[in-house]
């Protein structure tokens, strides 16, 4: 049991909480959400309000409802309906809703207004943003609605809020930027999450300096930038975002816990690899390794695409001329050389991207794939079960098994994907065999049949395992292995 409601009191804590009380008087909560609309308060000692995902992570509800709660994490009801919403997974509004009650306990609506209202807690409490640019940064429409909001959620006002928040809680703005803690749960090795990204970073788009992660963005049409890095707390990380406004930035926040993987508790995923005695002494090792999924979903499935039989850096490499060419250039000087933001799929659909390195055949698959991509023909933020994800990919002219698994990992951060053709997985499971070549990937992939569900996870130890990975990553040729599909 994560969370616990105390019936006595009205408020509801982490099962560690310091609290202690009555048994009797105790009720399990699946999630945040579900505490809230039964009306518990988040206790003020234990802060269960900073659970990443409010909990509902923890939980495994049904594919569609999963798909529904991805969009409404990423801001998709803050200019939407749950008409809309409804329509996007493919259900009435009235199966929707009733789904969610079953599985969430809460509408759509309210898990909207409690990821808006917990993100607004936390700018209360570690920014120095007026109330009313809090209100407008966490999405509401306005001041009042914040205010209501705040009261039904929390039982105080904003004000009364801010008021009582921690002096340690409090973050001084870096080089004017607005500074975010961005909690996770079990151990993250986060340098090594860094130097992965910065071995694929895309030039001009992304850069890895100093042990900080940045890239640049697009917020409410206006670019900026984003930087990352360890608050050396274990419990934390450290987000400082470059904007031009502070309109709401709850997608800002969502798309840093995809890309570093917070999405999901790491831990039922090493306490089932600790036992496999291949993958259990580097788990033991090394904790707190994941997979890292996308900040822009097509951003990285077109950088994957590019990486067919290619080395890491050679892909970075083809990926920024692409940039060059097709994305949107950012006029204001800006740190590492970010110059750029990626080129959005409509813009792809259309381009000519021959010339840029790659062959013929890669080029267009591509531009085919933006054009999926662009009509909704293949919707990225998907949940469906892994052979759904991979046989909708594998359809598409050029994208073959290792494609599909890495995207529907990356991408769609399927927890079981795994490209088993992969050469950098065939390496490392080679080397922790003791076998001096790689093994083949019907070798792997019966290796891996002890790792599911949590495929993923073992492909991340795999990778970032290897010995050239930890002295350079950029020697890690682990984008370099598929038999391309024409």
């Amino acid at each position: 049991m994560r969370l616990q409601g105390v019936v006595t009191t009205g408020i509801y804590c982490r099962a560690d909480c310091g609290a202690r009380p009555k048994r009797e008087n105790v009720q399990p909560m699946p999630n945040a959400i579900t505490a809230l609309a039964a009306g518990f308060r988040p206790c003020l000692l234990c802060r269960p309000d900073r659970l990443p995902g409010l909990g509902l992570e923890l939980e495994q509800p049904a594919a569609e409802v999963a798909h529904a709660l991805r969009l409404v994490a990423e801001g998709f009801l803050d200019s939407a309906s749950t008409a809309q919403l409804a329509k996007r997974i493919g259900y009435s509004v009235r199966h929707l809703v009733r789904l969610f009650e079953q599985h969430v306990g809460a509408s759509p609506d309210f898990v909207a207004r409690a990821r808006r209202a917990h993100l607004a807690r936390r700018l209360l409490d570690e920014s120095s943003l007026t109330i009313t640019q809090v209100a407008f940064a966490a999405g509401f429409s306005s001041l009042r609605q914040m205010n209501r909001v705040m009261r039904t959620m929390f039982g105080f006002s904003p004000s009364q809020l801010r008021a009582k928040r921690a002096r340690a809680d409090r973050l001084d703005p870096l080089d004017g930027g607005l500074r975010l803690r961005i909690s996770y749960r079990g151990p993250l090795a986060v340098s090594r999450l860094i130097a992965y990204l910065g071995a694929r970073a895309i030039p001009g788009v992304e850069v890895v300096e100093n042990g900080r992660y940045r890239r640049t963005m697009n917020t409410c049409g206006h670019p900026g930038v984003l930087d990352v890095a360890d608050a050396g707390d274990g419990r934390h990380l450290e987000a400082t975002l470059h904007l031009a406004t502070f309109g709401s930035i709850i997608e800002q926040v969502e798309r840093i816990h995809a890309l570093f993987g917070l999405r999901r508790d790491s831990e039922q995923a090493e306490q089932h690899l600790d036992r496999d005695p291949l993958l259990g002494p580097l788990v033991r090792e090394q904790p707190g390794l994941r997979l890292p999924e996308a900040w822009d979903r097509f951003e990285t499935a077109v950088r994957i695409m590019v990486g067919q039989q290619v080395s890491v850096a050679g892909a970075s490499t083809i990926t920024g001329r692409l940039v060059e060419q097709f994305g949107k250039a950012v006029e204001a000087p800006l740190p590492g050389g970010l110059r750029f933001l990626f080129p959005s799929a409509a813009a792809l659909a259309t381009a000519d991207v021959c010339g840029l390195g790659m062959p013929r055949a890669r080029a267009e698959s591509i531009v085919r794939f933006a054009s999926a991509v662009a009509s909704g023909e293949i919707d990225l933020s998907r949940v469906a079960p892994l052979e759904d994800l991979v046989g909708a990919l594998e359809a598409l002219p050029g994208v073959g098994p290792w494609t599909a698994q890495l995207v529907a990992a990356r991408v769609m951060g399927h927890p079981d994907a795994f490209p088993a053709s992969d050469l950098g997985l065939r390496r490392s499971a080679a080397r922790l065999l003791e076998k001096s070549k790689p093994i083949s990937a019907a070798e792997l992939a019966k290796l891996a049949d002890a790792w599911r569900p949590h495929r993923a996870t073992a492909a991340a130890y795999l990778w970032m395992s290897e010995p050239s990975a930890r002295s350079d990553p950029r020697k890690n040729t682990h984008d370099a292995v598929e038999d391309h599909v024409p």
